[in-house]
């Protein structure tokens, strides 16, 4: 089962000095960190703030080409979480065929925003994401998402949603 979710921000982690793309669902019960490059939170964060950049970025090739080719992203999930990375899903449809195509989370989550379209997240990955961060062996983890739980907006600064 799917649980939709919406960006709820983009920040650095100051344990890690990497990105991170914080999604919660719409109840507010469920919080997924996830770990992204720097290009990658780069291209979010253009999204985010509705920068226009001269010539098309990746993200906006990407969209291009699929409007033009008539083909609708139907949404992106979150599909998988194996040895701490993360798997997507990018959702489309053509001439009423669905189809799937395999993607890293971060691109599918720049795409989504692109398209404005809906973000989910299997349950089995959200609970995966708890047990894991669960573990004494994972405190710095587990701290983490304490941290990234009690967040209100100043924290999140310029790229809250």
């Amino acid at each position: 089962m799917e649980v939709e979710m919406k960006i709820r921000g983009l920040m650095m982690d100051p344990v890690t000095n990497m990105p991170v793309v914080v999604l919660r669902d719409n109840d507010g019960g469920s919080i997924l960190p996830i770990w992204v490059g720097v290009y990658e939170a780069n291209a979010i964060a253009l999204e985010i703030e509705k920068v226009q950049t001269p010539r098309p970025m990746t993200h906006d090739l990407l969209k291009n080409v699929l409007l033009g080719l008539q083909v609708a992203v139907r949404k992106v999930v979150v599909s998988d979480l194996k040895d701490d990375t993360f798997y997507a899903l990018i959702w489309m449809e053509r001439e009423g065929h669905i189809f799937a195509i395999d993607s890293r989370p971060s691109d599918a989550l720049a795409l989504a925003l692109r398209l404005d379209c809906p973000i989910y997240v299997e349950e089995h990955v959200l609970a995966s994401s708890r047990v894991a961060n669960g573990g004494t062996e994972k405190a710095a983890t587990e701290e983490n998402r304490k941290w990234l739980e009690g967040l209100d907006d100043e924290d999140l600064g310029r790229y809250k949603m």
